[in-house]
């Protein structure tokens, strides 16, 4: 259960990062918007890597003998967007209003790499459900918490949470590929 924890803390960064950059760009209500952040955010991440394991489960038979490989491949790829993401501007940059339409926008750019990471539920020894119910309720937190971090400390936060979710990632890819 430790390895979903880490992968539900590691995959929230990505939305924890956009979270501190529209907390310290938006004069909209804290509360509010921190609210929304968390369960944008919460609900996309917790149905994309159920997805990811439900495609995977179907071709797991096929690639079954390779399997820890394509875990590590894809966990080092998501991990490594990820660092790549940490030193480039974020997509929240360009926003100036915060609506509906673009919190659902960013909530699924930020969870397409989820639903690759959901595949490696097909390895480990975890209910998918309940793993994905894990994900969800840790990017609800870390989205909601990142809103206040950003109002009070700006983006310098930002990239460093992609940065250490991207090296997070990594590390679970290769602990799935050396057990």
């Amino acid at each position: 259960m430790i390895d979903v924890l880490i992968l539900a803390i590691a995959l929230s960064m990505d939305a924890f990062a956009v979270s501190i950059g529209l907390g310290s760009k938006h004069d909209k209500k804290t509360t509010s918007l921190a609210l929304m952040s968390g369960v944008y955010f919460g609900v996309f991440q917790a149905l994309m890597p159920m997805i990811g394991y439900l495609g995977g489960k179907g071709i797991l038979g096929w690639v079954d003998s390779y399997a820890s490989w394509l875990a590590f491949l894809l966990l080092s790829m998501v991990g490594g967007k990820m660092i790549y993401e940490s030193y480039v501007e974020g997509i929240e940059e360009d926003i100036a209003k915060i609506t509906h339409r673009v919190m659902l926008m960013l909530a699924i750019a930020t969870s397409i790499d989820a639903m690759a990471a959901g595949f490696t539920l097909n390895i480990l020894a975890v209910n998918p459900f309940i793993a994905c119910v894990i994900i969800g309720i840790a990017t609800f937190c870390f989205s909601w918490t990142g809103v206040f971090v950003g109002e009070k400390s700006g983006i310098w936060l930002e990239s460093k949470a992609e940065l250490l979710g991207g090296i997070i990632l990594i590390l679970i890819g290769l602990k799935i590929l050396l057990a």
